[in-house]
């Protein structure tokens, strides 16, 4: 213990001049002191990163005027999540396994931040492949895969930095790297060519503070699936720029067609994949995520991982019961329930397509995986409405059925529907449409014209 003794004194009534000056005293020496300022009133106010915060679905959603019709029962083809009306049950041996691990005991505790190392042993096994093998050092379990990229966008950029995303593309990007002074710049998606990128536009938008691309395949809104040829071609421009991607593989083996892993093409261009249990399992609220770290030429290095462990350490990741019963997850589940799911969403996806192609004024893009369709809204035959909001918004007013502007994902004059709907529901849905669209249907001038030839 010092053995100086410290006396803090003030300076008579008002000190020196009227001034409070505050004197410390160090073995009977007076210094003056600093004065600590005192807040006078109480003003707490949110962060920057908080009100930096927006999610665009929201802002959107949160604006419109739904109000559905009475004499009609609300259809919701805007929710992305295939458990909402019944139809998708998970299969029993997900369930079972998550009971044996409850009962176990054995996963009520914190598990490693980065999860089990026989959880992630179980994933790396899963997810691995001779053109892009992995270990468990290469995976990190996180809560859903919403905070896998969230973990790989904050690990690869800084404040300042900024990074490549799809447009239309999911809105969750640009609400994680906006929070984090990171700027967004949306590269082109062509519906003429089924949403492949446009390449040309993506390698323009590159500068030396470019920290990652995202590329989401399959995709989100879109439904799209890109060909090996594309995703080769994608990779490229990465390998020209030296710029690492952020592959968003959530939706993989959820298509209908070939759909091979990014890194699973990459030579020299470092991934960091993100999926999880969500889609493919239909269990989105178990929030089971993973990052794949494909390191091709040791690019990341230690630093890295280092930093992906060290942001994990941030919430002590994902759920210990879900950890507990991933390996039986990933090994048990039978062939037949995914062939039986992705079947359905062709069904479905073919059905809906089917039915608003024979509809004037709606572009439907056939899709070929994920859960997701896009239309087209030709406005100038809809002069009742002045945008997606607009009419989507009227939709639901008059059909009670409910779409996703577009807007939402910054992609104006299309509305997105998710075909996870039963069959019957599909259906009636479209059938609502197709009245709404008659009614509000007006031909172009040029139309007329072209008729009274």
């Amino acid at each position: 213990m010092d053995s100086k003794s410290y006396l803090v004194q003030m300076n008579g009534n008002g000190g020196v001049h009227g001034h409070a000056i505050h004197h410390v005293s160090v073995n009977g020496t007076l210094y003056p002191a600093k004065v600590k300022s005192r807040r006078q009133r109480w003003e707490v106010k949110p962060s920057e990163m908080a009100n930096n915060t927006l999610n665009p679905i929201r802002a959107i959603v949160d604006g419109m005027k739904l109000t559905p019709n009475p004499d009609k029962p609300m259809i919701a083809l805007s929710i992305g999540d295939p458990t909402v009306f019944g139809n998708l049950p998970t299969d029993g041996s997900v369930l079972q396994a998550m009971k044996d691990a409850i009962d176990s005991q054995k996963y009520n505790g914190y598990a490693p931040s980065v999860g089990y190392l026989k959880s992630r042993q179980a994933v790396a096994n899963f997810c691995s492949c001779p053109e892009a093998p992995l270990e468990a050092e290469d995976v990190i379990l996180t809560s859903g895969c919403s905070q896998a990229i969230d973990l790989a966008i904050s690990v690869l950029c800084n404040p300042g930095d900024n990074i490549l995303v799809p447009c239309p593309g999911f809105s969750l990007y640009k609400t994680l790297a906006v929070s984090m002074g990171i700027k967004v710049k949306l590269y082109n998606l062509l519906p003429e060519k089924s949403w492949e990128v446009d390449l040309q536009h993506m390698e323009s938008l590159i500068d030396e503070r470019t920290s990652c691309i995202i590329v989401t395949n399959p995709s989100n809104p879109c439904g799209s699936v890109f060909t090996k040829e594309h995703l080769q071609k994608i990779l490229k421009v990465a390998s020209r720029h030296c710029v690492p991607i952020l592959a968003d593989e959530i939706y993989s083996d959820m298509v209908s067609c070939s759909c091979p892993s990014m890194a699973s093409l990459s030579s020299d261009v470092p991934i960091l994949s993100c999926g999880g249990l969500a889609k493919r399992w239909l269990v989105p609220g178990w929030r089971m995520g993973w990052i794949l770290i494909h390191d091709r030429n040791n690019v990341f290095g230690s630093e890295i991982r280092q930093g992906l462990v060290k942001l994990s350490q941030r919430i002590l990741g994902a759920c210990s019961i879900v950890q507990g019963a991933l390996e039986s997850i990933l090994n048990n589940t039978p062939q037949s329930f995914y062939n039986k799911t992705i079947s359905f969403l062709k069904s479905n996806s073919e059905i809906c397509f089917n039915e608003l192609s024979t509809i004037p004024g709606l572009n439907p893009i056939m899709p070929s995986g994920a859960m997701y369709l896009m239309v087209g809204i030709d406005l100038e035959h809809f002069p009742d409405f002045k945008n997606d909001v607009d009419f989507t918004e009227r939709l639901v007013t008059e059909q009670s059925v409910f779409c996703l502007p577009a807007s939402a994902f910054e992609y104006p004059n299309f509305f997105r529907i998710v075909v996870t709907v039963p069959e019957e529901m599909m259906l009636e849905a479209c059938s609502r449409i197709r009245e709404f669209c008659q009614r509000h249907y007006r031909p172009c001038s040029r139309d007329s014209n072209d008729l009274d030839q």
